[in-house]
């Protein structure tokens, strides 16, 4: 059978739209990017320039049938606000992370795209690359036994990046919020769901100086949280320890911990923000780590993975891997962590989702056939 590309269009050309744009553009045939929408013109203008597309306002992508996916690229405090307008015009839609500051906006949206039987995806798509599969690959494996804990941990140095991107110092652009749950969407593809959570979650120093010349001398609100601790208890029976601080130091490149202990090996895997790098295990019985092989394809920066495997769904009538409820429930356990610092009691999730099928193992990183990691998507 012949497979009709998606039409897609992108609202919001920011920083993060042009790694969006490169991937969907030139990895993917089952994309077909029709044009580019942002409140700022020249920023349309300029991503509209590099990749040869229209620049679309609002209300043309709303009125335009042909669009069937719409990737919303704003910034976090504006998803559940566009993402909404976008499902009530029957559009199909892919988020940057989070769904939603609020839960319960992310509850509404779940619910309208039900409601009108729409897709509704949400990065980070980060673990449908060639580390997260390879490491769930190694667990299903049972080279490892049972996985008994994990944990992962995550610094940054948020002096340097709320001044050089506000949104980090706004609700939904924090440390656990903004980059803790590519660490935590890791280990829910994984391992599934969580039942319950224990967190500890502060904002130190909320008053910061400006050292910019324009604003030298005056201060800023940091309004979201910037350290977060907690205990996590997965259905599976694992039991993990997660730490996300801003108060410390930001590395180039970034080093952050993920680590799975099973009663017969030791998984390590590389950063969960990157979709490639190392996966270290250590057999029982051994004292050195090995680096296991690539099973999976993807081992390339590919933000925008994620809207071609929703595409490749939408057309295969299955459900997609970066899906709604997965979202969702990554967005419950971080707000389970918040309501658990301020109450000083577990949180039980309310949410659960089912773990979609892996990618199929693939091809990574071969360059011969062009599209030849397009396929494992197909699958």
């Amino acid at each position: 059978m012949k497979i009709k590309p998606v039409k897609t269009a992108i609202v919001g050309c920011g920083v993060i739209s042009d790694a969006y744009l490169h991937t969907m553009i030139n990895k993917f045939k089952i994309l077909e990017v029709a044009g580019c929408c942002d409140r700022d013109q020249q920023k349309a203008q300029k991503m509209a320039q590099k990749y040869g597309l229209k620049v679309l306002s609002i209300e043309e992508i709303l009125a335009d049938t042909s669009i069937e996916i719409v990737v919303n690229l704003t910034t976090p405090g504006v998803h559940y606000a566009v993402s909404k307008q976008l499902l009530e015009a029957g559009k199909n839609v892919y988020t940057e992370k989070v769904l939603a500051v609020e839960l319960a906006h992310a509850a509404e949206l779940v619910q309208l795209a039900d409601q009108k039987k729409l897709y509704l995806g949400a990065a980070p798509d980060t673990f449908l690359g060639s580390a997260a599969q390879t490491a769930r690959y190694v667990v299903e494996s049972g080279m490892l036994g049972e996985i008994t804990s994990c944990y992962c941990a995550f610094t940054r140095d948020g002096d340097v990046l709320n001044r050089a991107y506000p949104f980090t110092a706004k609700p939904g652009g924090g440390i656990g919020f903004d980059v803790g749950i590519y660490s935590i969407t890791a280990l829910l593809s994984i391992l599934g769901p969580v039942k319950e959570v224990s967190g500890v979650v502060r904002t130190r120093k909320p008053e910061r100086p400006e050292y910019g010349l324009e604003h030298f001398g005056e201060s800023f609100q940091v309004e979201c949280e910037n350290l977060m601790a907690g205990l996590l208890q997965f259905e599976c029976g694992t039991v993990g320890n997660i730490l996300f601080d801003s108060n410390s130091v930001f590395l180039l490149p970034e080093k952050p911990s993920l680590v799975l202990f099973g009663t017969l090996g030791i998984l390590s895997m590389a950063d969960p923000n990157n979709f490639g790098g190392e996966v270290r295990v250590i057999l029982k019985g051994n004292s050195e780590p090995f680096v296991m092989q690539q099973s999976h394809a993807y081992t390339d920066e590919c933000r925008g993975l994620g809207v071609a495997e929703m595409a490749w769904s939408m057309r295969l009538g299955r459900k997609n891997r970066a899906n709604k409820e997965m979202a969702y429930h990554a967005l419950e356990l971080l707000h389970g962590l918040v309501s658990s610092g301020q109450t000083k009691a577990n949180v039980v999730l309310k949410s659960s989702f089912e773990k979609t099928a892996p990618i199929p193992r693939g091809y990574a990183g071969q360059g011969a056939f062009e599209f030849i990691e397009e396929m494992e998507l197909a699958g």
